[in-house]
């Protein structure tokens, strides 16, 4: 008896890998004790949320004594959010973004899953270098897109921007990056980011349906070292940005995130309309209410930066201590080292045997490395140093 769709399914064996390595942390905590056991599986941030937050939630308690102060909002968000938006991407992206330009959604997934079904006709394909985001796929799939990964360059992991030139056909309707990455955590240079704003130009003077050139960037505010996240807005007119408020504000399970588009693009407030649209059959309806506040409020606030990069070196210091090869992540909090042995299943079961929970680099479209999110304790971190050594040690 069939109970779910072909389509579906395949989506879910192919996104069932960072979970799937959750559940089994949730078994070894169960047998062994959760501080017996080291999960570097999820991107869950733990981090407070800044100090003005308290204060936040008590001006909207106070707010919730009016009525409706919590009740449906316009689709696109609360108006004056918008505008605190378009003024914060105005100074970021260097060019002039109207309110009229953005969009607020249910976090940068619900962002480009409203993107897509607003521009995605079957048989369409995205573009992105891999490794890449795992959901990426089911994103646009749900409405008959393709997803085609592009292998990046290794071991930087930059996008091959030749490789995706060569891979745009009549059918490609979007180019999607994500810098910093997840989950390589490397960042974008401006020479790569204008390279694809060119392709984008020429690609876009020879058609009628245009070739949208998206980024994504919920992790734009964590670059370590003096890391630049240039704008990409500039780019072409036909870029747009996508950005949350999970990590910087450590606000995930409020989901509150964004679209903007490039001012200049012809007919952007169509676009933005039907976003806005596509956002509500899709039935986000609106991003929650509470959430959009709180943001708004802390929208020049975010978290001790500080403690991420404290951990990164911790992190580091781990694998190179255990002989694991890796390129140290500029942005975001992610590692994605090679895989000793150069199997990235078998040496993730070999750390399983030592309570240390890593995800497969297959899950991500890149075979032979390996995913760790270091947004946990530093004690997890310190703690899986044995783990590390020994697993890699059985992997040679």
């Amino acid at each position: 008896m069939q109970m779910i769709s072909s389509a579906v399914q395949k989506q879910m064996e192919g996104a069932s890998w960072i979970r799937q390595m959750f559940e089994r942390g949730l078994e070894l905590k169960r047998r062994f004790g959760a501080e017996n056991v080291f999960d570097f599986s999820l991107g869950n941030p733990d981090i407070p949320p800044p100090p003005k937050t308290g204060a936040m939630l008590s001006a909207l308690a106070e707010q919730a004594k009016s009525p409706m102060a919590f009740g449906y909002c316009p689709n696109a968000g609360l108006p004056a959010f918008r505008e605190a938006i378009a003024g914060m991407l105005t100074r970021q992206q260097e060019v002039a973004v109207a309110a009229t330009e953005v969009v607020i959604t249910c976090g940068a997934a619900g962002a480009l899953t409203s993107f897509f079904r607003a521009v995605i006709e079957p048989g369409d394909e995205v573009i992105c270098p891999a490794p890449y985001f795992v959901e990426y796929g089911t994103y646009c799939g749900h409405f008959g897109g393709v997803l085609k990964p592009i292998p990046a360059l290794l071991p930087s992991f930059q996008p091959d921007v030749d490789a995706m030139e060569k891979a745009v056909t009549d059918r490609t309707r979007v180019i999607l990056i994500n810098s910093p990455n997840n989950p390589t955590g490397c960042v974008y240079p401006q020479e790569t980011l204008a390279r694809l704003g060119r392709l984008v130009e020429r690609v876009n003077a020879t058609r009628e349906r245009p070739l949208f050139l998206v980024s994504d960037e919920p992790y734009r505010f964590l670059a370590y070292d003096g890391a630049v996240v240039p704008p990409v807005l500039p780019l072409s007119p036909f870029a747009l940005l996508v950005g949350s408020f999970s990590k910087s504000l450590s606000l995930a399970g409020e989901r509150v995130g964004y679209i903007a588009a490039n001012p200049s693009m012809p007919d952007a407030a169509l676009l933005m309309s039907a976003v806005a649209m596509t956002s509500r059959t899709l039935g986000f309806v609106n991003a929650p209410v509470i959430g959009q506040r709180l943001a708004m409020g802390l929208l020049e606030e975010g978290v001790d930066l500080s403690i991420y990069a404290r951990r990164r070196d911790a992190m580091a210091k781990v694998l190179a201590d255990a002989g694991i090869a890796f390129t140290m992540p500029q942005g975001a909090f992610y590692f994605f080292p090679e895989a000793p042995g150069g199997d990235d299943l078998a040496f993730t079961e070999a750390l399983l045997r030592h309570n240390v929970l890593a995800v497969p680099g297959r899950g991500f479209g890149l075979p032979g490395y390996f995913r760790l999110s270091f947004s946990v304790e530093n004690k997890v971190i310190t703690g899986s140093a044995a783990g590390f050594v020994a697993a890699a040690a059985e992997m040679r």
